[in-house]
């Protein structure tokens, strides 16, 4: 289906002293960073030593908003107002390009993280909050996302959507991720998941936990660094993809092609 596709990982999770992930090793292997924003992880000072690697590899920025949720890393529910979500949302996109502007770059993307990013897929409440966050900021953000009301209501907003394929979580039939709670979740064969990115992106298609192949878009692969053995994986992803004849380009690039393609066969 494409012959290009974007690498992202989250970056930027640890807290004070704590360290989660090889962010270095992963920046090797990556085109894009969703960089967490101090609500689910991430302080000024890790904030801006991952902006400043970034722009040293000539890796995008991108904001990963989440509930404000440290103890729980961002994965637990809260009953926030839409208002909440969407100033909470401004409130840590600001905080970001704060360090991009410091560091002589800005914040190309946004990417909801953990619980709320499940729950924009299909509140669409939610997922309005998020794009009125980000059309008061910059209409010119790449809004990231899973098929859901996300997507939806950020393409009519007139902003430019990213289709995310995440390479080492289930799939329901329904299209939506099988939730962290329940056993088979997140997937740690290498070779499956090798397999499985590389299906997504040239067929366009991912097998669901009940054995069906689920159609899917995929412009940019997330490839999470928090797991055993995620850098060796990542390169992995990235050697297989080239392998198929995948060209790993920024995410930009992979959006303008996409819409040339477009208005070629339109």
């Amino acid at each position: 289906m494409t012959n290009r596709v974007d690498l992202v990982a989250d970056l930027g999770e640890g807290f004070g002293a704590y360290r989660m992930g090889d962010d270095d090793a992963l920046l090797d292997v990556l085109t894009s960073a969703n960089i967490a924003c101090g609500f689910h992880a991430g302080d000024p000072r890790i904030m801006d030593a991952t902006v400043s690697s970034c722009v040293q590899r000539g890796v995008a920025v991108g904001a990963h908003p989440s509930f404000p949720d440290l103890a729980g890393f961002g994965r637990r529910a809260m009953d926030l107002t839409p208002d909440e979500v969407r100033t909470d949302v401004l409130y840590q996109i600001g905080a970001l390009e704060a360090f991009t502007a410091a560091h002589g770059t800005r914040v190309r993307h946004i990417a909801p993280h953990g619980r709320l990013g499940n729950l924009v897929a299909t509140r669409s409440d939610y997922a309005a909050a998020v794009v009125e966050a980000v059309v008061s900021f910059d209409r010119s953000l790449i809004v990231l996302a899973q098929d859901g009301e996300l997507a939806t209501a950020a393409r009519a907003a007139g902003l430019q959507v990213a289709v995310v394929g995440i390479a080492d979580r289930a799939y329901s039939d329904d299209g939506t991720l099988v939730p962290r709670s329940e056993p088979g979740a997140v997937i740690h064969d290498e070779a499956e998941i090798a397999e499985r990115t590389v299906r997504m992106v040239t067929d366009g298609v991912v097998r669901s936990t009940s054995g069906h192949d689920l159609p899917v878009e995929c412009d940019t692969v997330l490839l999470h660094g928090d797991t055993p053995g995620a850098v060796a994986l990542a390169h992995r992803v990235r050697k297989e993809l080239l392998a198929a004849g995948v060209t790993i380009a920024p995410l930009a690039d992979v959006l303008s092609g996409k819409a040339g393609r477009s208005v070629r066969n339109g």
